[in-house]
């Protein structure tokens, strides 16, 4: 059964507007674009496509809050209490969220509801406590001086995030940002903007106050660089492609923006022959293929050591084999749509990429038809073998359900393969040797290594990358640096 055959009352999806300075409205020249479901290429609802003057007009929004509102003014603690009473309106609506990002991005309903939902109550409860222990210290000067530190607020942030978790990864910017006391300017991706709009609602609803938060939706490139560019705007935080991301770090040196960066991945998955097969090539297959492989932290360079490769590799095959895309709406699928028609596109070209450069097509390499969505943009697990590390399918982000399998021999030639990309976002060890675990673990250039396991996530831990991969860190304490800047403070203490 599909969620709107349970639950007809979310088959309607209201028109989008702009949200700014508290207020929902059009957009100026009233431009709107369709919102399309990847499952059916039916059009979901009209979302208000914003020009350079709406973003302008957002960020003045931001900025007078900033300079002037009481959210930078206000304690930690009744901070935090917004917080932790968005996390309760998410859990009040939370089959409408759900919805609205599976119809959005293609997303399976088990996953939008089961595990996207709780991460982001979790971590709005997270920030909404942590709010309060932003705390400074004292140091001694050796000098007649009372001298403090204090964290305060970087001002306007510009959050700028992807179309592949649009609400974890809104939240990532988000929650942190406004519990440090920033107020917020974000451009969703163009073609998920359904739950970033929902969300400002629910925290206008909890209690934040009129501009802290604007949502401006429309076309990517023009209203990011008008965000980038606009000298009210304070800090950029950013979760896309690596190249977006050089770009914008170019822009922002023009106002010495501070800017943090979660870029693209070509994580590598190592599994050495004395790994628990079982257990490891499942989680290779999820590593790779979940979400339909769009997501950056993916699995999607599995080295496995030679003498367990075919072995590994047949069972691979046998279970993409298994996998049958279907309807992100019913409760029983796994695996659905890409999310939109570019991304299909870009997955199509790459695999005849990887076929011209004479890689092997183990499995899948073609679109899925289903018959009762034939417009969906479904597309079979594909599975390469037989590839070299060279390749453009070894090194190259393709952001789709494609995995590279590669053989290796020993632990240095293993470790070798997994830093041989311009990538260090993440990184995965299989192995029943605990020693050889942590040293492995240790060689790796990933700001995110997983030992038999993969995709573990927790508000409290930071993810981040290495290399090409960006810098600053998003969720954990950590997180929290990224949103204030110190000051210092020396008082005088002579008579």
């Amino acid at each position: 059964m599909s969620i709107t055959e349970a639950r007809p009352h979310l088959r309607t999806v209201r028109p989008g507007q702009l949200f700014i300075d508290g207020a929902w409205a059009d957009a100026a020249e009233g431009r709107t674009i369709p919102n399309l479901n990847p499952a059916d290429g039916t059009v979901t609802t009209q979302v208000a496509a914003a020009d350079p003057a709406d973003m302008q007009r957002a960020v003045r929004s931001a900025r007078r809050a900033f300079d002037e509102g009481p959210w930078p003014r206000m304690s930690a603690h009744e901070r935090g209490r917004v917080l932790l009473r968005a996390a309760e309106l998410i859990e009040r609506d939370a089959q409408e969220i759900a919805f609205l990002e599976t119809i959005d991005m293609g997303k399976p309903i088990s996953v939008s509801s089961g595990i996207d939902l709780p991460f982001v109550t979790q971590a709005y409860r997270y920030f909404g406590g942590l709010a309060a222990h932003l705390d400074g210290a004292t140091r001694s000067t050796g000098t007649p001086t009372f001298a403090y530190t204090l964290h305060e607020p970087v001002g306007v942030v510009g959050a700028i995030t992807p179309f592949n978790f649009p609400l974890i990864l809104s939240t990532s910017k988000l929650a942190p940002a406004l519990a440090a006391g920033n107020t917020v300017v974000h451009k969703p991706a163009e073609p998920t903007p359904l739950t970033a709009l929902k969300m400002a609602a629910l925290l206008a609803e909890a209690g934040l106050p009129e501009g802290v938060l604007n949502v401006v939706t429309g076309p990517g490139p023009e209203l990011g660089q008008t965000l980038v560019d606009d000298p009210g705007v304070d800090k950029i935080a950013f979760t896309g492609s690596t190249a977006v991301g050089q770009s914008i770090i170019r822009a922002a040196a023009a106002t010495l923006k501070k800017v943090t960066m979660e870029l693209g991945g070509k994580s590598a998955n190592i599994l050495f022959a004395d790994a628990d097969l079982d257990r490891a090539v499942d989680d290779a297959f999820w590593a790779a293929f979940f979400n339909t492989g769009q997501y950056c932290m993916a699995g999607t360079r599995l080295l496995v050591q030679r003498s367990v490769l075919a072995e590994v590799t047949e069972r691979l095959v046998a279970q993409a084999e298994a996998v049958t895309p279907a309807d992100p709406l019913l409760d029983t699928t796994w695996f659905g749509p890409i999310a939109h028609q570019a991304q299909y596109d870009k997955v199509v070209e790459y695999v005849g990429i990887g076929q011209a450069e004479g890689a092997r097509l183990a499995t899948g390499g073609t679109a899925f038809h289903n018959p009762d969505q034939p417009d969906g943009l479904y597309w079979r697990p594909t599975i390469f073998t037989d590839a070299t590390p060279d390749m453009r399918i070894s090194q190259e982000e393709i952001f789709g359900p494609v995995l590279t399998v590669l053989p290796f021999d020993t632990e240095q030639e293993a470790v070798a393969l997994a830093n041989s990309t311009k990538y260090g976002l993440a990184a995965g060890v299989h192995t029943r040797d605990a020693k050889r675990a942590h040293r492995v673990a240790g060689a790796l250039a990933a700001g995110t290594c997983w030992v038999n396991t993969y995709s573990q996530f927790d508000p409290r831990m930071p993810m981040g990358g290495y290399k090409h991969s960006g810098y600053g860190r998003e969720f954990g304490p950590e997180s929290m640096h990224n949103y204030t800047q110190v000051k210092s403070v020396w008082m005088d203490l002579r008579e």
